[in-house]
């Protein structure tokens, strides 16, 4: 099990608390307005830290440290991108994602490395997607005998410049598109992954494990 930071306790941010809480990981859930808690139901058992998000106290107060992933979901975009920045750049958070409620931003935000969801296609499901990976399990697509989904991969950043093929080549995946700015892209021979891309692959419902071990640290250097 995990440790989960959020920051917002709105309707998103509640339902993210739940559903981690329910799955057994750790929570810890900030907002400035202690009122917000009270739309956590009386049996959740995660920590309700009253605080601003981007505060290096109140984060810590969160166990930002221990934290598998943290979501940024309040209602402002400047709040959200600069506490993701500080989980993932201070204190080195794997995995981040930040709620965004104008679209025009987020190629900067996906220039500076931060997977963000623009309100407008909103739903806690995608940042699940971002900061839990077994929750991709599902996948986008399953085939009929049920043996392969097309679903994210979550890459280490060490990753980034390295060719699609070389991803293939050590994890059963066939990468079947990119992310890259919001927009969806086809990957061409030679394509190389940049900071920011979501991969999305093809891969044996049997293999999530290994596929997660096999990218989620960065690759080994080659032998002379």
């Amino acid at each position: 099990m995990a440790h989960f930071v959020i920051m917002g306790c709105g309707r998103v941010g509640v339902t993210l608390a739940h559903t981690l809480d329910d799955a057994g990981h750790t929570v810890a859930i900030i907002d400035q307005d202690e009122r917000a808690f009270r739309r956590l139901r009386r049996n959740f058992s995660g920590s309700k830290i009253h605080g601003v998000g981007f505060d290096r106290e109140t984060l810590e107060r969160a166990e930002i440290s221990n934290a598998y992933a943290f979501a940024a979901v309040s209602s402002g975009d400047n709040s959200n991108i600069l506490a993701t920045r500080v989980a993932r750049e201070t204190y080195h958070v794997p995995h981040v994602v930040a709620r965004i409620y104008d679209p025009g931003r987020a190629e900067i935000y996906q220039r500076l490395g931060i997977p963000t969801v623009a309100a407008v296609r909103w739903s806690s499901d995608q940042v699940l997607r971002r900061i839990l990976p077994e929750h991709t399990l599902n996948g986008d697509f399953r085939e009929a005998s049920g043996r392969l989904i097309l679903g994210e991969v979550n890459v280490h950043e060490g990753w980034y410049g390295h060719m699609l093929e070389d991803l293939e080549a050590v994890a059963p995946i066939r990468v079947a598109y990119l992310s890259r700015f919001g927009e969806g892209m086809l990957p061409a021979p030679g394509t190389r992954l940049q900071q920011g891309d979501i991969v999305h692959a093809m891969m044996p419902i049997y293999a999530t494990g290994e596929i997660e071990r096999a990218l989620s640290s960065a690759p080994q250097p080659v032998a002379e």
